[in-house]
């Protein structure tokens, strides 16, 4: 039967093998809380990294539940003032959620950025940051704005982590179809990518981004909008680019 102490130590061996965690460069504070639920705290250098973190420590046996409180290294220092007035800006300005409600927490009360629209009076977007977490509820009508929300705050450089709460009404059931077209979504948004020239396929919740780009910045880029968006587990990234 394993113990507290061999769960812990197969749960950090495990992250140690995987060189996109760099776990020795960033080690992490691994521990089980009282109701038996593994603690992963830390900072990391990238979302892909987070991730698979989580699933590595999900698959260890004995391991029951998964306390997240692993941060993301920000690429810009910022305080929760400048990231959630960025997040507010990005969402405010983006086409696909122009009649939703936007409001955000500014010193612990609500303020309303954008009043909804007479015709969809169900779609709002709640912004919350604490400690560079970006915390994002309300409702809205399809999986595809819900990921979106969650990647443009994760586009915020100072954002160190995001939890997207938004509901989706009417509820929609999820699939690799989903997943892929949100994808193609924010790959399309990104100014640094190409997105006509990247093929996007998915299986099990693991996007295969394949085609020929312009360098290694944008391939690295593509790879991590595919890592930002809601509900991906792992990115195969094919990309090459020209030499």
């Amino acid at each position: 039967m394993d113990t507290d102490g061999n769960i812990v130590r197969r749960v950090k061996a495990a992250l140690e093998r995987d060189p996109q965690i760099s776990f020795h460069k960033h080690p992490l504070k691994i521990d089980l809380g009282p109701d038996g639920a593994l603690v992963l705290e830390g900072e990391l250098g990238s979302i892909a990294a987070k991730k698979l973190a989580l699933e590595h420590a999900a698959a260890i046996p004995g391991v029951v539940g998964i306390i997240d409180r692993l941060r993301i290294a920000p690429a810009t220092p910022m305080g929760d003032g400048e990231i959630r007035d960025h997040v507010r800006n990005d969402l405010l300005e983006e086409p696909a959620i122009d009649t939703c409600r936007i409001r955000i927490m500014d010193s612990g009360r609500w303020e309303t950025s954008r009043e909804p629209h007479a015709m969809t009076p169900r779609c709002s977007i709640d912004v919350m940051v604490d400690d560079g977490v970006v915390t994002l509820d309300g409702q809205v009508s399809s999986l595809s704005h819900k990921r979106l929300a969650g990647v443009l705050a994760w586009w915020v450089p100072g954002t160190r982590d995001v939890v997207n709460g938004i509901e989706v009404v009417p509820v929609h059931e999820d699939s690799d179809d989903e997943i892929a077209e949100a994808v193609k979504l924010v790959l399309e948004k990104d100014p640094l990518v190409n997105a006509h020239r990247i093929r996007v396929t998915v299986s099990n919740a693991v996007v295969t981004l394949e085609g020929l780009i312009v360098n290694r910045a944008e391939s690295e880029m593509a790879e991590m909008d595919a890592w930002y968006v809601f509900g991906v587990d792992r990115v195969v990234n094919r990309l090459e680019h020209e030499r």
